[in-house]
Order: C-alpha cells, then structure tokens, then sequence
C-alpha cells in the first residue's frame, strides 16, 4: 500500500484536522514508513508461533478478596444532609 497526498488529505477530513504543507509531507513520509514496517512483520513466517495477549506471562495482579471491618454507620452518616433509620434519606427520583 502507498501512501500518497490524496490519503493524507482524505485522513485529515476523517480527523477533522487542518494541517500545513510540510505537515503533510511529514505525515505522508511517517505513514509509508509504518505500513512499510507492517509489510515488512507480514512478510515473517509465523507458522506454529501461538497467539499472545501479552509478551510477558501475566498473573492475576488484582489482590485477593477478602472481608474487612466496616465503619460505624454513624460515623459514615455523619454529614449526611438527611437520614433516616441509618440510611441516607434522598429525594424522590421515581413516581
């Protein structure tokens, strides 16, 4: 694929952008050298290779879950504007 000024002012209207001449020369050189990157990976054999998520193996980095001592409904009811029976008391939102 060939990246040529007609491409560049084509994205530019997709992206709602404005650019100067130079920019597009600029943008026309980078993008070619990016596809030629990409034909240049297509071109490798990639038979028996399995597909990766990621390079590096990965656990589970969440922490475990597991129970805590809450705070006192009184303290965390505090500032509250209204309540109620040791709940929050809003407005009405639905009839």
């Amino acid at each position: 694929m060939t990246i040529d000024r007609n491409l560049v002012l084509y994205l530019e209207k997709l992206g709602r952008i404005r650019l100067t001449e130079e920019e597009r020369a600029a943008c026309e050189t980078e993008l070619q050298s990016i596809i030629g990157y990409f034909d240049q990976l297509n071109s490798l054999d990639t038979c028996g290779v399995e597909p990766l998520s990621h390079s590096f193996p990965v656990a589970n980095v969440m922490r475990e879950d597991c129970t805590a001592p809450s705070m006192e409904p009184a303290l965390l009811l505090s500032n509250a504007p209204q309540k109620k029976d040791n709940c929050f008391l809003v407005y009405r939102t639905v009839e």
